[in-house]
């Protein structure tokens, strides 16, 4: 299909943490609010529109959080209440949408290419959407219109809190161009200031420039930058789907019903499944335990969780499931793990609770591996015998 032919709409849950919290307790509406460990060691999650006002934002530390806005009330959050309103709405989106992406925790991209002929306007229609969203779920969203994610993206952003945006066919360049180089999905602080540097403040300016300049300067990330400015952009909205999964498993050439060995093969197989889920940027919502018996009977046991890429959250579930369901103690032949119903979203859902030291603690772990390779650091477990 023509990319310039394509209607996506992207749509983003306002605040999602604080709704929820707010949909769940009144008197925090209008106040402003913040999401995460409330302890000075802790991180920020998600903060409202009011807190905001007073420069908190997410992944701040909460002790900064709370010199900056000493009023605010702080919640530690709901993992479990998270996870299950956004359930709620990716629902209502799918049964009435053919191609659903859903990017995180909070956000979908919607493909509704050629649905005209057979609906209202797609503005129309993505504004009943919107509005069913909110009827149903009782959350706030909003959303934006055009003819790729970018520019939808974009648009969704410039339309919050709670809003509507359509960027007509043509317009895309026109949109951009005031807007702030940092407003472009992909451009983190560090780009930002390199960018900066080099003396680029608006998107106008990327566009006017040469892309063999953009490409020379910053190699594929310049590249992608500079089309994204102009509008540009090709990939397809891909469709979730449960089959999504990231699994390991273990042969022991000898059965067993050594519980050390199997502890120890779990934690191992977790270790490296979470980092791969980080390297990544995909967070899981389900786990599964797989269980061999010498007889060669296979039985799977699996958990719906919150969405997590953290070892310690992931290790518990799992061993939670071990405990239960291993109870005949018979041979072991095969041991596995499996993480499924992957989404993107790392650093934004894995605040909640842990602190600020935790999640540094992950970052360096993760440098390190990402620098001198997967084998670079053990878990302690696994380097015990037995």
């Amino acid at each position: 299909m023509d990319t310039n032919k394509r209607t996506i709409v992207h749509m983003d849950l306002d605040s999602f943490f604080v709704s929820v919290e707010r949909l769940l307790d009144s008197s925090l509406n209008g106040k402003p609010v913040i999401i995460g460990g409330s302890s000075d060691r802790g991180v920020v999650s998600s903060c409202s529109y009011e807190a905001r006002l007073f420069g908190v934002h997410a992944a701040m530390p909460t002790r900064m959080a709370k010199q900056l806005c000493p009023q605010a009330i702080f919640i530690q959050g709901d993992h479990d209440e998270y996870s299950k309103y956004s359930n709620i709405v990716t629902e209502i989106i799918e049964a009435h949408t053919p191609v659903v992406e859903k990017a995180s925790i909070d956000e979908h991209y919607l493909d509704i290419s050629g649905m005209d002929r057979y609906i209202k306007h797609s503005s129309l229609w993505a504004h009943e959407m919107r509005e069913r969203i909110i009827k149903e779920s009782g959350l706030p969203i909003s959303y934006g219109l055009s003819v790729n994610k970018t520019v939808s993206k974009v648009a969704t952003n410039e339309a919050k809190p709670n809003g509507e945006k359509q960027v007509e066919v043509g317009t895309e360049k026109n949109f951009l161009a005031p807007l702030s180089i940092k407003k472009i999905p992909g451009v983190g602080d560090k780009t930002y200031m390199l960018l900066r540097n080099m003396g680029i403040e608006k998107i106008q300016t990327v566009q006017q420039m040469p892309i063999e300049m953009m490409q020379r300067v910053m190699g594929e990330n310049g590249l992608m930058i500079w089309k994204k400015s102009n509008g540009i952009d090709n990939s397809a909205v891909e469709p979730y789907t449960e089959r999504k999964s990231l699994g390991s498993e273990r042969t022991f050439d000898k059965d067993t019903t050594d519980i050390h060995q199997l502890k120890k093969n779990i934690v191992t197989m977790i270790f490296e499944l979470a980092y791969q889920l980080r390297k990544e940027c995909k967070v899981t919502g389900c786990v599964t335990l797989k269980l061999r018996y010498s007889d060669f009977q296979t039985y799977t046991f699996q958990s719906r969780i919150p969405y997590t890429s953290n070892d310690h959250i992931l290790q518990q579930k799992v061993m939670d499931l071990f405990e239960k369901n291993y109870s005949r103690r018979v041979l072991i032949r095969l041991i596995g793990v499996r993480f499924s119903h992957l989404v993107s979203g790392f650093n934004q859902i894995n605040l909640f609770d842990d602190s600020e030291e935790k999640i540094k603690l992950y970052q360096a772990l993760d440098k390190i591996r990402n620098r001198f390779g997967d084998d670079a650091i053990k878990k302690g477990i696994s380097l015990k015998g037995g």
